[in-house]
């Protein structure tokens, strides 16, 4: 009776152990599938699944984005024709200077004694009433220029000087040699003479002998006109008339 009583015990203990060791075996197949299913699933849509196959073949991807040549239009190349490269290279340095400091091609520099007269002078202090090295005002700088270069004599002042010229009142009918005439304190009170694209050499109060801009905010508000001392006959950008009549 009593070997009974143990067997009875051995095989409950016995049944027990074996359905729990199943179930946990049961439990952790079922957690690593799930663990599996969501590595691999795609979820797009609630309740909507799918998990594609991946060959180890396109499981590279191509990360290298193609880009398409850019189109750049070629600029317009600058042709220069054997007879002005053969002219640029017969310029002196003067010119190249000259030409950079007025923005315009250094072909159209031929007059060096023009420019030779303003490097002589370049630089001098301006001083009122002098006439020297040592200072020299507007109308004697525009004096000894018009005398030494142009052979030309005209008299002291700006406004005597203003008043013997021909008025040029357009600004694109200045040429080289021409005078401008400025309002600076009253009436003509300041006088220099035109290099070309809107360019003046004239004695400044500040800077002394050097070349200004007429598109200058000061000298383009101050402006009052040019003027021609010896115009050709039948030039039409002339008029004639006194200081009174402006």
């Amino acid at each position: 009776m009593k070997n009974l009583f143990i067997y009875v015990v051995m095989a409950g203990i016995f049944s027990t152990t074996t359905n729990t060791t199943d179930a946990q075996t049961n439990i952790n197949i079922e957690k690593l599938n799930q663990k599996s299913a969501k590595k691999i699933s795609l979820k797009f849509i609630d309740g909507i699944e799918f998990a594609p196959e991946v060959s180890p073949a396109s499981a590279e991807v191509n990360t290298e984005k193609t880009i398409a040549p850019v189109k750049k239009d070629k600029a317009p190349e600058k042709q220069i024709t054997a007879s002005s490269s053969s002219a640029i290279e017969t310029c002196e340095a003067w010119q190249f200077k000259y030409a950079m400091m007025l923005d315009m091609e250094v072909e159209s520099f031929t007059n060096s004694a023009l420019y030779s007269f303003i490097d002589q002078w370049w630089g001098t202090r301006y001083s009122y009433g002098g006439s020297t090295r040592a200072g020299i005002d507007c109308s004697a700088f525009t004096g000894k220029l018009l005398k030494e270069v142009f052979n030309i004599t005209v008299p002291r002042t700006a406004r005597e000087q203003y008043q013997v010229s021909n008025r040029i009142v357009f600004r694109d009918h200045l040429r080289e040699g021409d005078l401008v005439f400025f309002n600076t304190r009253g009436g003509v009170s300041h006088v220099g003479l035109y290099l070309g694209n809107n360019y003046f050499v004239h004695s400044s109060v500040h800077d002394g002998v050097t070349i200004s801009s007429l598109t200058d905010p000061y000298y383009d508000k101050k402006f009052i006109s040019g003027g021609r001392i010896y115009p050709q006959q039948g030039d039409d950008t002339l008029t004639n008339f006194t200081e009174e009549d402006n």
